[in-house]
């Protein structure tokens, strides 16, 4: 399968975008493995006829959205995200109504309708840097609260309003206290993903995106990663001669949807295309494209 995908991948001028958090037989077979910001960079350049997300439905619109003349498609339809269906745009409508003066900063995680509504979105690598480059002193974030305090606590000269007030991603929340005294027993550091509550946050050593985990993880031979177990099987490839430490239980069902059979079908007959309306795509791309110009 692996040798029929690489060959349709040539033969149709393919680009496969797959996250940190999918197996890892999708990963070797990617042209890009990486965190939402790194895929969206990668959508926005591609010059590829086709290009195959393998991750979740908010993922596969956001490249079309910043690439539209590009065919997208996504090879399993129901790979959702629990935590993109927790904001719906009546409630960035109903927050922006209460705070009518403050910005909208939607986080990726978000449906394409959510971040028609918002001034900007962000990703959990750049979050800060999008809060810190608004001119308002109120943001209305959603959906994730747990990234929201991060922000808050980074950027304390400002209001965040999390909206939802418990927006979470199920993976995130279940770290604990008891994770926390396993790995210092185990020695090494600690490294979260802000979408970890609070105080999970305040106990590592290093707070980061995926991405961030990748480039952090250089600066230890020895690390407990708090986020979807698939992150240490790439930690793991990265850097074979380091110890990594997972959650076994850290999964995200929906980004264990898509396998090789699925992948080799999408790219055969060029399913399931992602389409969206032009209202919608045009809004959500100028909130995307503020992001791309503020991260740089």
């Amino acid at each position: 399968m692996e040798e029929e995908i690489l060959e349709l991948k040539r033969e149709k001028n393919a680009l496969i975008l797959a996250h940190n958090y999918q197996p890892i037989e999708i990963q070797a077979v990617a042209d890009v493995v990486g965190d939402s910001l790194e895929m969206a960079v990668r959508a926005e350049d591609a010059t590829a006829d086709l290009i195959v997300v393998c991750g979740v439905q908010f993922m596969a619109e956001t490249a079309k959205i910043i690439n539209p003349e590009r065919k997208v498609v996504i090879p399993v339809r129901d790979a959702g995200c629990p935590l993109a269906e927790q904001l719906t745009p009546a409630m960035i409508v109903e927050a922006k109504q209460r705070f009518p003066t403050a910005a909208v900063v939607v986080y990726v995680n978000s449906t394409a309708e959510c971040k028609a509504l918002a001034d900007i979105t962000c990703t959990s690598a750049n979050a800060v840097r999008v809060v810190r480059s608004l001119e308002e002193d109120e943001v209305i974030f959603g959906p994730d609260a747990n990234l929201a305090a991060y922000v808050q606590r980074q950027v304390p000269e400002k209001r965040i309003i999390p909206t939802p007030p418990g927006g979470h991603c199920y993976v995130h929340t279940g770290f604990t206290a008891v994770d926390v005294t396993g790995a210092r027993a185990r020695g090494g550091r600690i490294v979260c993903h802000p979408e970890c509550p609070a105080a999970i946050q305040e106990a590592s050593d290093v707070i980061a995106s995926t991405g961030g985990m990748v480039r952090c993880a250089a600066d230890a031979d020895t690390w407990s990663v708090f986020t979807e177990k698939e992150m240490v099987t790439r930690l793991r490839v990265l850097y074979p001669e380091k110890t990594f430490y997972e959650k076994a239980d850290a999964i995200c069902a929906d980004m264990k949807k898509i396998a090789l059979a699925d992948l080799l079908r999408s790219l055969r007959e060029e399913e399931y295309e992602v389409t969206l309306p032009d209202e919608i795509m045009e809004r959500a791309r100028g909130a995307i494209e503020r992001m791309l110009a503020v991260t740089g």
